[in-house]
């Protein structure tokens, strides 16, 4: 007896693979808008200083390549075959459903690998994908936030666990985490997103289970669109953490799974060289990228899906 056939959707967002892509990248997330050539220089010279491109892509591949192999071991009932549809740069959501159908998928599920909701973020992908299946004539399940998935909890707790041993230099009382994920323009307040509060409950299941007794959070990597964006900024945090006599901070980025530009450039090095500037010293939590506690995880939840579906 043949197979049920099902494919995974996995959604990211993207990023350009050699620093000639930057300006076609850019403007795709400008909406058509080509940057100056101030702004661009900038995003160019960032990638040149975490070594000319961003891992961001092959974290990616990896990740769906470990999922769909977890899955097809895992159940043994259905075929599973992943997909990725990146936002802003090909393979594009369309042209991973486009293959989905010439491969004959009448059915699949839809996962973003950004674990918080926000209508800004992981609905504009699902929109995306929910339209294209729908013209392609594909059931789509979709997943629309896995923060509080234990696998992803678990898996934060003991990274920032082994983290904090390193920061044995520095006492205690001294010593703070600092929860960070990307900004998003304030207006989601006004239209009751569901993304700060999200975060918020990610932070205290990992501090929970990490038993800290004091931690803060920032938002990062805030856009340049002229309007007002989610604060504090994790760099006027640590003006305030030195402020209140902090001398040493783990960084905890818990809004992102792989590394990428706003981890390896905005944390790893802004975010550091304003620490050691205020004489804080400053460590960060590996990227989860395709840990495999995480990508059982991961399938688990879409295997529920799909037996709820």
């Amino acid at each position: 007896m043949a197979k049920r056939k099902i494919a995974v959707l996995v959604m990211a967002y993207g990023t350009p693979h050699t620093l000639d892509e930057v300006e076609a990248y850019y403007t795709h997330i400008r909406r058509g808008r080509k940057p100056s050539e101030e702004a661009l220089a900038d995003l160019v010279a960032r990638y040149e200083a975490i070594g000319g491109c961003s891992p961001l892509f092959a974290r990616t591949l990896q990740q769906v390549k470990a999922l769909e192999d977890q899955l097809n071991q895992q159940d043994q009932d259905i075929q599973y075959t992943a997909y990725l549809g990146m936002k802003h740069i090909s393979p594009f959501i369309e042209e991973a459903v486009e293959q989905m159908a010439q491969d004959g998928i009448k059915e699949a599920v839809g996962l973003v690998l950004t674990p918080h909701y926000s209508t800004m973020s992981v609905g504009s992908y699902l929109e995306r994908a929910q339209e294209s299946c729908q013209a392609h004539g594909i059931k789509l399940h979709a997943i629309h936030d896995w923060y509080r998935l234990k696998e992803f909890i678990d898996t934060l707790a003991l990274r920032l666990q082994n983290t904090l041993i390193q920061l044995n230099t520095v006492p205690i009382t001294q010593q703070r985490v600092l929860f960070s994920a990307h900004s998003l323009p304030k207006r989601i307040l006004d239209m009751r997103d569901p993304y700060p509060q999200q975060l918020k409950e990610t932070c205290e299941l990992v501090a929970q289970r990490t038993s800290l007794p004091v931690w803060s959070f920032a938002w990062q990597s805030a856009g340049k669109s002229g309007e007002e964006w989610l604060g504090p900024d994790l760099l006027t945090m640590l003006d305030q953490l030195a402020a209140e006599g902090v001398k040493g901070v783990v960084s905890c980025p818990i809004g992102f799974v792989s590394d990428h530009l706003e981890i390896l450039y905005d944390l790893d090095i802004e975010a550091k060289q304003h620490a050691n500037q205020l004489g804080i010293t400053w460590l960060r939590t590996p990227s989860l990228n395709a840990d495999s506690q995480l990508i059982t995880g991961l399938a688990n939840m879409i295997m529920n899906r799909i037996k709820e579906g």
